[in-house]
């Protein structure tokens, strides 16, 4: 496959598939992997980022890829090129990473992962397209400038496409997915701490489901 195909295998929508709101999960404990994502899912929320910031992150993501139907499960805080092979061969659908790191890009690239580099100037923005990426993640979001720095780079980006994520709650959610230039956004309101560790499966799956609500303008 040539290298224009590598880069266009970057882009992330055809496997989001219209996905609007990507929970956005940390987990500690494996046993908790299916049964949370099964909740999402139910709740209509199949696209799910699970952090690498835990050591049951890549056996969640290998547990979620193989047991959960309907599950589009990706490896989030990826930052070295050994991130993308892990999360690949663990069978992660896509990857974000918090950050701009070129050797990323081109290793998600090389492996045909979708793959979404984190961004917070115009300038970062300007390199991720250089190097091939068609959508980005505006991070940290509200503290970065929020819907006020998305608008203000949909001038000079009229093409790119951003997942902002980072302080967005089920309150500024609508007002984010009607900005055109905004295809998903990542959260973690539908998966708060407190239940995961009483496995409160029903809380999530409503709290999904009310996100699932959201769509894009």
């Amino acid at each position: 496959m040539g290298n224009a195909a590598a880069m266009d295998s970057l882009d992330i929508r055809p496997v989001l598939g219209g996905v609007a709101v990507i929970p956005v999960v940390t987990l500690d404990r494996l046993e908790d992997a299916v049964p949370l994502a099964e909740a999402l899912v139910a709740g209509g929320l199949p696209a799910i980022e699970m952090t690498l910031r835990t050591p049951a992150g890549l056996a969640a993501i290998e547990q979620i890829a193989s047991k959960v139907k309907g599950a589009i499960v990706g490896a989030g805080t990826i930052t070295t090129p050994a991130d993308v092979t892990a999360a690949k061969d663990a069978g992660a659908r896509f990857g974000v990473s918090p950050a701009l790191f070129p050797d990323v890009i081109k290793a998600a690239a090389s492996a045909h992962l979708p793959y979404i580099p984190g961004i917070m100037t115009a300038t970062e923005a300007m390199q991720a397209v250089a190097l091939g990426c068609k959508v980005l993640k505006l991070f940290p979001a509200e503290p970065a400038g929020g819907i006020k720095l998305l608008k203000a780079l949909a001038g000079p980006f009229p093409d790119l496409l951003f997942c902002p994520t980072g302080g967005i709650g089920p309150t500024q959610a609508a007002d984010y997915l009607r900005l055109p230039n905004v295809i998903a956004i990542g959260g973690s309101w539908m998966t708060p701490a407190e239940a995961i560790k009483a496995r409160d499966w029903n809380t999530i799956r409503k709290l999904a489901a009310e996100a699932s609500s959201f769509r894009g303008g």
